[in-house]
């Protein structure tokens, strides 16, 4: 769970920056966009080798 504690004086912006920002490093987004829709084992199979070739 990304948590950010607001120190005095900081604005909320900068906050929710580093907000964000622990977010994108968690993968946090990632993993619900991935989520929102099922996903057949055939299909996640099928994505799971093509970015194994890819790289």
């Amino acid at each position: 769970m990304a948590e950010v504690i607001v120190g005095d004086g900081e604005s909320f912006e900068s906050a929710l920056r580093r907000f964000n920002k622990k977010i994108q490093q968690a993968g946090i987004l990632a993993e619900a966009r991935r989520r929102e829709r099922y996903e057949k084992p055939s299909a996640r199979r099928k994505r799971k080798e093509a970015k194994r070739r890819k790289r």
